[in-house]
């Protein structure tokens, strides 16, 4: 008789899950711009403590199952570890640590070739929203780039961000090529990276317009390229929300971090932009979404909870007496 095969073990958490990491990042960097430094805090450290298991699972998957490793790195999800590792960075230099800072841009960009050459490699003809990712790791390190070297005063950082921005802004386009957008209306939470790449795009490119190293022609372009970015991801967010209310999807996904992440990052664009692009009335625009974001982070972490609790057993029924 042949013994049971005993179970797989898992190599740590599913890379979809670097969704989370973003959520938590973007929202941390978002309550640091609108000075709510208990709230940003704690932010940042479940965002820190969520990349530290990422990062585990990732080394534990290279290391012991490589097999699983190379199957999960042709998936979109597998960017979000580095978007997650950018957007990091970039909370910390915002909080004057560069140091750090650099040593996760530095990390992040080692990660970002390999992983996007083979997730565009295995693409095909309808991807769901993680396809949008290629896009928003792409811009995370525009974004962390330039948020050093505007605390550096680092030219050349500045025109790698700019060489990151122009390159996520193709890429978004490529892979709306490829998004099936009957998502829009059955997808399971990553369907709002549709509109969250541009989104971080515009972040990357108000990052860009408030730098000094762009002026004149440069400039006009950069201002004119983020609020037109700007402009279609709040498009999105308000198409995305009627296809919420017309089909509601309450049940728990960990694709729905995918959700809280565009959410934040399309309040922190409008809080980053305002300034630079001189359009003063994005700020109050950003704060109220802020907090819509807070909402659905509160909202999916209670959703993750319920789904870790073990199934109630059904009462055992007595029997009768004889």
């Amino acid at each position: 008789m042949r013994g049971r095969t005993p179970p797989r073990r898992r190599a740590g958490p599913e890379p979809a899950a670097g969704g989370a990491v973003m959520a938590a990042g973007i929202l941390s960097v978002g309550l640091g711009l609108t000075r709510h430094p208990v709230a940003a805090a704690a932010a940042l450290v479940v965002a820190g403590a969520l990349w530290l298991l990422l990062a585990a699972g990732f080394v534990l998957r290279l290391v012991g199952d490589r097999g699983r490793f190379r199957a999960q790195a042709d998936t979109p999800a597998a960017l979000t570890a580095v978007a997650a590792t950018a957007l990091l960075g970039t909370r910390l230099c915002q909080l004057g640590r560069t140091g750090a800072a650099t040593a996760l841009l530095v990390l992040a960009a080692l990660l970002w070739p390999g992983l996007l050459c083979s997730v565009v490699l295995h693409w095909h003809r309808r991807m769901p929203g993680a396809a949008f990712l290629v896009c928003v790791a792409t811009q995370a390190l525009a974004v962390s780039a330039c948020a050093l070297a505007t605390a550096q005063g680092h030219d050349g950082l500045a025109r790698a961000a700019l060489v990151c921005f122009c390159l996520g802004a193709a890429l978004y386009l490529l892979a709306l090529r490829h998004f099936d957008f009957r998502e829009v209306l059955g997808g399971a939470g990553d369907h709002w990276v549709a509109g969250g790449a541009l989104s971080i795009t515009a972040l990357a490119g108000a990052g860009l317009t408030g730098s000094a190293v762009w002026t004149g022609p440069a400039h006009t372009a950069l201002r004119i390229a983020t609020l037109a970015a700007l402009a279609v991801s709040l498009l999105w967010y308000a198409v995305l929300l009627a296809a919420e209310v017309r089909s509601p999807r309450t049940h728990y996904d960990v694709r729905r971090w995918s959700t809280v992440f565009p959410l934040g990052m399309t309040a922190t664009a409008c809080l980053s932009a305002a300034a630079p692009t001189g359009v003063r009335w994005l700020w109050p625009l950003g704060e109220v979404l802020l907090w819509i974001a807070v909402a659905a982070w509160l909202l999916t972490l209670a959703g993750w909870l319920r789904s870790r609790r073990p199934p109630r057993r059904a009462p055992a029924r007595s029997r009768a007496p004889r």
